[in-house]
């Protein structure tokens, strides 16, 4: 079974030469067909002359392909063009940030024997503030119109989504729910968005804590690029966005309902970035309205279905 790895990156020279060697020591753990894609998302630093130079001093060793936007697209953008281009019949995804365990890959892969799993997600050892939050499993449910999510404990193997930047995928599913939607671009929120519409067609995500990364993320790209108001808008946008293009009738009813409600709080709060996201959302509804459309046909679960033991 070939396994593709895509690391989309921005500005990430740094970070690249500390993690990019961690990745191929994980690639020569596993017995299998093996290639490794980075995604280079319009960089303006030495990123590009950095991955060709890795290329070439690796690649008898490995298949290395390296992909260039000519603009800064976004995550998911850059993504789903790794993904496009991989071989491999299951795809891992890991951020430039994410250091991987030598051995992550051999946990993964077992999972696929069952024909219906479609994403498996790694232990996330998340630093942050100078300690260690273990990650990778979510939990979430809906309360007050919005799909309120959050981590979940690491003793349980079902989880809510699988985190584009740490977990593994099956290509042919992957395909099948056209990938990561870039209406999310340029992140937050897609990969929650990708394993919410692949649960409610059916399919199943898991959540390994054997399969171990280390995560970063004061090295990752958004961070140093965007200001935390301008985060809090986008996250805001896209948790409209969400609820808009993938919940049932019943679902969007509420969201509607507590509308009033969230916006005399965001007044009471002063909270600037939430109806800046709102407005933001209302300018992508022609998307929304196409994503819906396009997303629906698979669908053959309730929302209330797929969050029905992944509250906590």
């Amino acid at each position: 079974m070939k396994i593709s790895i895509v690391i989309p990156s921005y500005n990430g020279e740094e970070i690249l030469k500390k993690n990019l060697p961690k990745v191929l020591d994980a690639l020569s753990e596993i017995k299998s067909d093996s290639e490794l894609i980075i995604v280079d998302d319009g960089s303006s630093d030495g990123s590009v002359e950095f991955l060709k130079k890795f290329r070439a001093e690796n690649n008898n060793s490995f298949s290395i392909k390296i992909l260039i936007n000519e603009r800064n697209l976004g995550f998911s953008s850059s993504v789903n063009s790794g993904v496009k281009n991989a071989q491999g019949e299951l795809v891992i995804l890991l951020n430039s940030d994410v250091e991987p365990n030598h051995d992550f890959i051999s946990y993964l892969i077992p999972h696929f024997e069952d024909d219906k799993v479609f994403a498996v997600g790694c232990l996330d050892r998340s630093e942050e503030n100078g300690r260690i939050v273990e990650r990778g499993r979510g939990v979430g449910s809906f309360k007050r119109g919005f799909l309120v999510h959050q981590r979940g404990e690491v003793d349980k193997t079902n989880t809510l989504w699988a985190a584009g930047g740490s977990s593994i995928f099956r290509k042919s599913i992957w395909e099948v729910l056209s990938g990561l939607d870039e209406i999310y671009n340029p992140f937050y929120w897609e990969d929650i968005d990708l394993s919410f519409r692949a649960l409610k067609s059916g399919y199943k995500i898991i959540f390994e804590p054997k399969s171990i990364v280390t995560h970063r993320h004061f090295e990752g790209s958004i961070r140093k690029t965007y200001s935390e108001r301008k985060v809090k808008t986008i996250a805001f946008r896209n948790q409209f966005i969400f609820v808009w293009k993938n919940t049932d009738p019943n679902t969007l009813f509420w969201h509607l309902t507590f509308l009033p409600y969230h916006f005399l709080k965001g007044m009471l709060t002063l909270n600037i970035e939430f109806f800046q996201g709102f407005l933001s959302a209302l300018l992508k509804i022609p998307g929304v309205i196409e994503s819906r459309a396009r997303s629906k046909k698979t669908f053959i679960k309730k929302d209330s279905e797929v969050v029905k033991d992944l509250s906590k």
